[in-house]
């Protein structure tokens, strides 16, 4: 079981053009994530923010179709130098964001300590673009492709190895809003994806068990990266990318708990909650709900 847990927040909103994500990580600590993990007889501490580098130009400037690269990927790399020091201790790392091109960071932190890193990545979006496929640039959308070696150096690159994780290790859930490029790859490269068709048709106890059966024994160590736009607007109204028909917080509730039953999930990141678009912090709040659930909090 989780008994260590290190806690990095990532004040980056350069991987997108709404601002506010920065202030995610406080936002959730804000919620009181120290405190409910703690009533979990957990040995928490607090890293406390990687430092985010602001573009120095007046203009913003795209390199290859990709915003604010050379902050991103300096941010990036940062954090996977911290991520790699917290598995490299043997603590749990629990990344705190922030927008969602941050995963590239705590993959390449986490991947080089497994052989066969697993990757569950509970998402609307596949985050699967490229320069060249992206119609915004933004790199948010592209870390799942970068950490499969695909796109710009800088981000394929981070830590000098490349690619942190296979195509079939890794799960997409919540799907509802994939480009043209993204399809294409998902089919070329095999990746299994549960969209909301699935989960609405199969329903969540069944799609988790299978996703948990299907990693099982193909890995040796499984990332949680979950945005907090997979879950319905509705109830979590604070993310950039909204896209209506998502997850209910109840079903996400219940997959983190099978995950936690599991035992399966070694480091987990919390991405793209934004308080400037939030009501009365409500998403952050969602986000440290699940983390408690994904962690081992129960009503047993």
């Amino acid at each position: 079981m989780v008994k260590q847990i290190s806690i990095v927040g990532v004040p980056m909103d350069l991987g997108q053009s709404r601002r506010g994500v920065d202030m995610g990580p406080s936002a959730i600590r804000y919620a009181g994530v120290l405190e409910r993990l703690e009533q979990l007889e957990l040995d928490i501490e607090d890293l406390g923010d990687i430092e985010i580098s602001r573009p120095k130009r007046q203009k913003e400037q795209k390199e290859d179709n990709l915003r604010n690269l050379t902050e991103v990927a300096e941010g990036n790399l940062r954090l996977a130098e911290k991520v790699d020091a917290v598995v490299q201790k043997g603590n749990f790392p629990l990344v705190l964001g922030g927008d969602h091109s941050i995963a590239m960071g705590t993959l390449a932190g986490i991947s080089k300590h497994y052989k066969s890193l697993g990757v569950i990545w509970y998402d609307a979006h596949g985050d699967l673009n490229t320069g060249e496929s992206s119609p915004s640039g933004n790199i948010h959308g592209m870390p799942l492709a970068a950490s499969l070696g695909i796109g710009h150096e800088k981000l394929t690159n981070i830590l000098g190895y490349s690619p942190k994780v296979k195509p079939e290790n890794i799960l997409i859930i919540g799907a509802r809003s994939l480009d043209a490029g993204e399809k294409v790859l998902i089919k070329e490269k095999g990746i299994k994806v549960y969209s909301m068709h699935e989960v609405d048709k199969m329903g969540m106890p069944a799609v988790m068990k299978e996703a948990i059966n299907y990693l099982k024994d193909r890995t040796d160590g499984v990332h949680l990266s979950l945005d907090l736009d997979g879950l319905d607007p509705n109830e979590a109204p604070g993310v950039g990318t909204p896209v209506l028909g998502g997850l209910s917080y109840r079903e996400s509730h219940l997959a983190m708990e099978m995950l936690a039953e599991s035992q399966m999930i070694t480091s987990a990141e919390f991405v793209e909650v934004n308080p400037i678009l939030d009501e009365k912090n409500k998403t952050a709040n969602m986000a440290v709900g699940l983390m408690g659930s994904l962690l081992g909090e129960s009503l047993k």
